[in-house]
């Protein structure tokens, strides 16, 4: 998937990851909100942005989720892929963050962050490595030491697991089951 070529500062930085965190509305969906008429909120999410979150945790790299809005299925969805650090209802992101650092002994170089909107802001400047979607608003494009070449929702999470995979040398084999290759 990674056509784009990666600055060796964004290799070192993806290297070093060792929990990639995760906006849902706009970066695991495309950030539409789908709301019937019996108050149920529905989301749709890429199939592939799964497979790469499933890719590496298997190889070591923790995935969380924080998001400013609550929704069981974004709690249904992260069950699913076996995502246990999810943080729903959290418009300050930042403290947030400092708890799962603290929950994961991590130090904030140590994790990675895709945001689409203001509200990440505050994490993206302070951790590893600070990724924008495609579509982000500008002051995030702007902020991020990446940016992908999806957009959100639409394989953008996959781009980027696919980046840590590939900095920390575990691409190959990551894929090898699917590609027949050994």
């Amino acid at each position: 998937m990674m056509h784009k070529e990666i600055s060796q500062a964004v290799r070192l930085s993806a290297a070093k990851v060792r929990v990639l965190v995760l906006d849902v509305d706009g970066v695991l969906t495309d950030g539409s909100l789908y709301l019937g008429d019996n108050g149920i909120e529905y989301k749709a999410f890429y199939s592939r942005d799964g497979h790469g979150i499933k890719l590496l945790m298997a190889r070591g790299v923790q995935v969380a989720v924080i998001t400013g809005r609550r929704s069981q299925v974004v709690a249904d969805r992260m069950t699913a892929l076996g995502v246990t650090q999810v943080y729903q209802g959290e418009d300050r992101k930042g403290p947030i963050f400092d708890t799962l650092l603290e929950t994961l002994s991590l130090e904030p170089e140590q994790a990675a962050y895709v945001g689409d909107d203001l509200v990440d802001l505050p994490v993206m400047r302070r951790c590893g490595l600070s990724v924008a979607v495609a579509d982000a608003d500008p002051r995030v494009l702007r902020a991020a030491s990446f940016t992908t070449q999806c957009a959100g929702g639409r394989g953008a999470v996959r781009e980027v697991c696919e980046l840590i995979l590939d900095a920390q040398g575990n691409l190959d084999a990551a894929l090898a089951p699917w590609l027949g290759v050994q």
